[in-house]
């Protein structure tokens, strides 16, 4: 069986990553956890309030957002009808990061899903706020949904990497599963940069041929300039359906989330991205 979490703010982005989710998932046993966090600051403008109005605003706002999410049950229910599904409520009151966390740690969730923000023009951005901080600071494994995207066969899964760090099955078991349920052929994109050990490198193709003895190989040589274009033209070129990395210290992930590249960098992965983080937590993203 499958634990997974859907955080929810109830926008259409929201609503879609969710119902990729169970689409995905169709024929598992899941236990889905639908969780809503609420901020003080959309209840509670400084002391302007007293205890008692700002105890009734906030039991107001949680019983609305349990109310939205038994309703977002109810329709996934009404559409699928999947006994194999089992759905749970939970609206938190917490930082937003914290409540990830501990919502996963207490229900041993083995993946994460959840939208990404719309783009348009020079002024778009690679994931909306609280997906990269969620892929930059929560353990468990993050599959991002981009806007519209609707769930189709997953054929061709790509997984890049400049071989920072040896693999473990492990921290890959997520990526495994995905692609065993969905018979997906998968591509592993060696990017060879300043970062990239050679070494690591041969003992890295050792492992996936050991564990993904499938899988395709193909080898790019890129700088830190070009790295972002040719890794999504790689995607247009093999028409890749998913694309998967770990996050590592000098990782393309870690550099896709830097201050530059979220403000400024027009760039957009139109395809399901699934974020793992790296058993070695000294090297894993901060």
């Amino acid at each position: 069986m499958k634990t997974i979490l859907l955080p929810t703010d109830f926008s259409k982005n929201s609503l879609n990553a969710i119902n990729y989710a169970t689409e995905l998932f169709k024929n598992e046993v899941c236990e889905f956890y639908i969780l809503n966090v609420q901020k003080a600051s959309s209840f509670i403008s400084d002391d302007m309030m007293v205890v008692s109005s700002s105890a009734t605003i906030y039991s107001t706002l949680i019983d609305a957002a349990k109310k939205s999410i038994t309703n977002i049950i109810s329709s996934i229910k009404l559409r699928e009808d999947n006994d194999k599904h089992q759905f749970h409520s939970i609206v938190d009151y917490d930082n937003f990061i914290d409540s990830v966390n501990q919502t996963s740690e207490k229900h041993q969730v083995d993946l994460i899903i959840m939208g990404t923000k719309g783009a348009s023009g020079l002024q778009r951005v690679l994931f909306g706020s609280n997906t990269a901080r969620v892929m930059q600071r929560c353990h468990t494994p993050v599959l991002a949904i981009p806007e519209g995207c609707k769930y189709a066969p997953l054929n061709k899964i790509a997984f890049t990497t400049n071989h920072i760090n040896l693999f473990t099955i492990d921290e890959l078991q997520i990526l495994k599963t995905v692609l065993h349920l969905c018979g997906s052929k998968l591509y592993v994109l060696h990017v060879a940069d300043e970062h990239h050990l050679a070494q690591k490198q041969l003992q890295n193709m050792n492992f996936f041929d050991a564990y993904f003895p499938d899988a395709e190989h193909d080898f790019i040589d890129v700088n830190k300039k070009d790295m972002f274009d040719t890794v999504h033209q790689y995607i247009l070129d093999n028409n890749i359906d998913m694309l998967s990395m770990i996050s590592e210290k000098h990782s393309f992930l870690e550099r896709l989330f830097t201050r530059h590249a979220l403000e400024t960098f027009a760039f957009g992965i139109d395809v399901p991205f699934l974020v793992v983080e790296s058993s070695n937590k000294s090297e894993a993203i901060i």
